[in-house]
């Protein structure tokens, strides 16, 4: 019977992290298909870029909350540990390989799309331990303010999750099954952001944040310069 519970509950969670809240929100406030945008991924990054700033922060908010809602279920039926720490990576497979966004591709075969995996983890680790969002919400913020790559702000979230799970064990009595949630999580979003991987590395990446912004200021200075050096050349030609 425990079994049969606990591959139910891990069942429910892919089926619940697998809801496209991007295609949804995207879809009520502008009518496009977040498929058809950017990156096409159906995460809060994109959804900003399809919709703006409130669609992107309303389906962030939802993809945490999903992650986090199925570990809070999972804790309601079974005290398994090792079932509540893989609980919330269903729900982040179900994110990135959303059982509702199946298609085929170009090529021939089948293919799941969905979204990078970043607020589902960190939904992930919020249910597992809650105060961890005094913890992420700040540093992530940070980092995509500050670096202005929404891929590795996703990929810092694996990252601190693992550390902060690990000092809590090693120090505070936490579960050592977290950390591998950190490990898991953090697998799954750089299988996502392989595109994104190679363009970090190309210097190809599209940036957000202070360092976008830095880069509209010098843009629009370079652009003044030439027109300062341009408007004395069209003054003589008339003269």
């Amino acid at each position: 019977m425990k079994v049969l519970i606990n591959t139910v509950v891990l069942v429910a969670s892919y089926i619940f992290g697998s809801i496209p809240f991007g295609l949804i929100v995207v879809k009520l406030m502008s009518g496009k298909d977040i498929r058809t945008v950017a990156s096409g991924r159906t995460g809060g990054t994109n959804a900003m870029r399809a919709a703006g700033p409130l669609a992107g922060l309303l389906t962030a908010i939802l993809d945490i909350l999903k992650a986090a809602v199925t570990v809070w279920i999972a804790q309601a039926f079974t005290s398994n540990v090792w079932i509540i720490t893989l609980t919330p990576i269903a729900a982040i497979l179900g994110h990135n390989h959303s059982i509702f966004l199946i298609e085929r591709k170009p090529e021939g075969g089948l293919r799941l799309r969905g979204g990078a995996g970043g607020a589902a983890a960190g939904g992930g680790a919020f249910g597992l331990w809650p105060p961890i969002a005094f913890i992420l919400l700040p540093i992530c913020g940070l980092i995509f303010y500050l670096v202005g790559y929404a891929s590795v702000t996703s990929l810092s979230v694996g990252v601190l999750c693992i550390i902060i799970f690990a000092v809590r064990a090693a120090y505070f009595g936490g579960q050592w099954q977290y950390v591998l949630y950190g490990v898991l999580a953090e697998i799954l979003m750089v299988w996502a952001l392989r595109p994104n991987i190679r363009r970090l590395w190309d210097g190809t990446e599209r940036r957000h944040g202070l360092p976008a912004k830095l880069e509209e200021r010098r843009l629009a200075r370079e652009e003044a310069k030439v027109g300062e050096k341009i408007a004395p050349e069209k003054k003589d030609k008339n003269e």
